[in-house]
Parts: C-alpha cells; structure tokens; sequence
C-alpha cells in the first residue's frame, strides 16, 4: 500500500493505513471500528495526542482549549463547522488544558485559544485566539498538504 496514509484512531489510539483514494469512504478503525475521519471533532488524551501527532500523515488541527474559557466556548461551534467541511482531508480535536496541563507545557501553550495543526510528525503550523469557521478552513487548506 505505497499510497497509504497512516491515521491514528482518535478513540483507542492504534494506527491505521488508509489508501488515498478511500479516505471519502468512511474509513474505520481495524482495531476498534470507530470511523477515522467523519467530520467529528474528538476528545484527546496527551497520549493519544502525541501518537497521532508523530504517526499521522493526514493533517491534525488541534485546539487546546478550558472550560472555563469565554473564547474557547465561543470558537468550538465554529471549530465543528470547520472540521465538517474539511473533511475527510482534515481531522479536528481538542485537548482540555484543564484536565491536561502537562500537554500545554509540552506544547509551548501561552495562552487559549490555541490550534496547532500537525502532519507527517511535525507540527507545521500555530494559530493563536478564537477565530471564525472561514478562518479556521482557510488556515487548515493554506497550511496543510492534502
């Protein structure tokens, strides 16, 4: 499978190969069935986070975000709306840096809203404060390599 992409289910964290030419079929994970790129923006452990963000060759927006957080609560709808129309060429998550601070220190967090977009192991670009859908699309298709 020369034209796979590696992707790492965001919900039990194995790592999958999906050709290119089905990513629009609603790949699933072979391990726990669940779909790896719908459009859905998913819940993250730091664990999880730093296996998606080394094995992952399909670009992974994610925003580190607090509940207590006016900005983040205003953006998240928008960021649903982003992660529907980039996919399946996108994934969407979020890390609560409440229940996770150590992954904003490993991340260099100074403040929240924060979206870091990953692809091929390497962090390739970092957007910081609550920004509208457009914006958030049009960040992930100028930075991204699809």
């Amino acid at each position: 499978m020369s034209n796979a992409l590696k992707m790492t289910c965001l919900e039990c964290g194995a790592v999958n190969r999906v050709p290119k030419d089905k990513l629009s079929a609603g790949p699933k994970c072979g391990t726990c069935g669940a779909k790896l790129n719908d459009g859905k923006v998913r819940q993250l452990d730091p664990a999880t986070l730093v296996k998606a963000q080394r094995n992952d060759d399909t670009p992974l927006l994610v925003d580190f975000w607090a509940p207590w957080c006016g900005p983040c609560r205003m953006m998240a709808p928008a960021f649903e709306q982003a992660a529907r129309a980039v996919a399946p060429h996108a994934r969407f998550a979020k890390i609560n840096t409440e229940d996770h601070p150590n992954a904003s220190r490993k991340f260099g967090i100074r403040g929240i809203p924060a979206l870091i977009l990953f692809q091929n192991g390497k962090e390739i670009a970092r957007q910081a404060g609550a920004v509208p859908a457009p914006a958030i699309e049009q960040f992930v298709r100028n930075k991204a390599r699809f």
